[in-house]
């Protein structure tokens, strides 16, 4: 089979451990043919979506491990799967590229995750469809309604809508220090909605990634710890991954979910967990297969083309 991933530059990957990148190692291992393009090489032509891409061929070196072919035009139908692993942030240019391949899937391309229902999940706000699994949580521009959330919880956390990696994200204790402040630069004086939600102690454990793969669940967490006194367990923030079976609480979460998401074709998810509360619905480009499966020994990137083998068959 043919599979397009369509991704940010090569040359930016972390070759170490990026996920995309284990997939794209697995895909090829199994005799399928890869090709590569970025967003940005998707396009309307002649009446149908195409891909300027090239085919990829991974090699083992950890300089030059990549090799890509000269620039052919294709249409997205003809590739057996699109894969779409752009990095967020989702801005407009991400928007528009999911119209784009909403049009390619008119047309019978097989995209993973489905534009349509990567569009309708803001992975911060999508958590409010199950609010019996959050924390308490308020989503506002106003700062008078920041100040009564903090009154009633004393210990909050503040974060904008768009952030990744951690980027952002700011702890107000008891004393309400700088509340305002925070609330005004995030929110950009009122022009930016916010989500804030109480803190929750157990981020101590780990803020838990869980993936959803095909409706089915991984069954190891990659909990991301914070070091210091820092706050946030991104690893992009500094934060130790540390890979750990599902408990009780999170084994629940993550089934009542995998199939009600994949129904709606979000293929693959990464749900975050803080003390067994959801917290966010990924589904750009979730992470941590390599870390899942080298402290683990469960092959994710196996566990996850296994699925899309499956799905497309």
């Amino acid at each position: 089979m043919d599979f397009l991933f369509i991704a940010d530059p090569l040359e930016s990957f972390k070759i170490k451990k990026d996920s995309t990148l284990a997939m794209m190692r697995v895909a090829q291992e199994a005799g399928h043919r890869l090709w590569f393009c970025q967003s940005r090489n998707v396009l309307w032509k002649d009446n149908s979506v195409v891909a300027d891409c090239q085919a990829l061929e991974i090699k083992p070196s950890s300089t030059s491990w990549f090799e890509l072919s000269a620039v052919e035009s294709r249409s997205l139908k003809s590739f057996s799967a699109v894969l779409m692993r752009t990095d967020p942030p989702f801005d407009i240019e991400y928007l528009n590229t999911t119209w784009l391949l909403s049009a390619a899937v008119r047309q019978g391309a097989k995209v993973f995750n489905h534009p349509t229902a990567v569009r309708d999940h803001s992975e911060k706000l999508s958590i409010t469809e199950f609010p019996d699994l959050i924390p308490p949580t308020l989503v506002t521009r106003e700062l008078i309604a920041v100040e009564e959330f903090h009154q009633t919880h004393r210990d909050i956390v503040i974060k904008p809508l768009d952030g990744m990696g951690g980027m952002g994200v700011f702890r107000v204790g008891s004393d309400g220090l700088n509340l305002a402040s925070i609330v005004e630069t995030l929110g950009e004086n009122g022009s930016r909605t916010l989500m804030v939600q109480r803190f929750l102690p157990e981020i101590a454990e780990g803020d838990k990634r869980v993936l959803l793969i095909g409706g089915e669940v991984v069954p190891f967490a990659l909990a991301r710890i914070p070091q210091g006194s820092e706050i946030r367990g991104n690893l992009a923030a500094g934060g130790k991954g540390l890979a750990m079976p599902l408990s009780d609480i999170e084994k629940r979460v993550a089934t009542k979910l995998a199939p009600i998401l994949n129904e709606r074709g979000l293929f693959l998810v990464g749900l975050d967990l803080i003390g067994g509360y959801l917290t966010e619905i990924n589904v750009t480009s979730p992470t941590c297969f390599v870390e899942i499966t080298e402290q683990s020994g469960f092959n994710v990137p196996q566990f996850w083309l296994a699925a899309l083998e499956k799905a497309l068959s």
